[in-house]
């Protein structure tokens, strides 16, 4: 089992859910972050002011799934996320030693 995260911008997030769930990826935690990376930011005017805005809004998806899918997965979510553009986002993957479902103590593949 591998743990992908995900860390992509907020408008892309609907296609990149859909791309998953038609992939068969069954469970994801979603959540609204900020952030930023080398694009540091940058700089709005309000009433006048210049001010300086440098956690850019982000949404992080967390998946853990079968080894299997871990390729069709991270392919899917650059083909769907990416602009070209800094900020795009990043991916994270991790092994995964056990996973214990709460309700009927599953443990491994089973319980995710």
């Amino acid at each position: 089992m591998t743990k992908l995260e995900a860390i992509i911008q907020p408008s892309k997030f609907e296609s990149v859910k859909e791309v998953l769930m038609e992939l068969g990826v069954q469970g994801m935690t979603i959540l609204e972050v900020r952030g930023h990376g080398r694009q540091k930011g940058h700089t709005e005017t309000y009433r006048g002011r210049e001010y300086s805005v440098d956690l850019l809004p982000k949404i992080k998806i967390e998946l853990v799934i079968p080894d299997e899918l871990v390729d069709s997965a991270v392919d899917a979510i650059i083909k769907t996320a990416a602009t070209g553009k800094i900020g795009d986002g990043k991916i994270f993957l991790s092994k995964i030693d056990e996973a214990i479902r709460i309700r009927n103590q599953e443990r491994g593949a089973a319980a995710i």
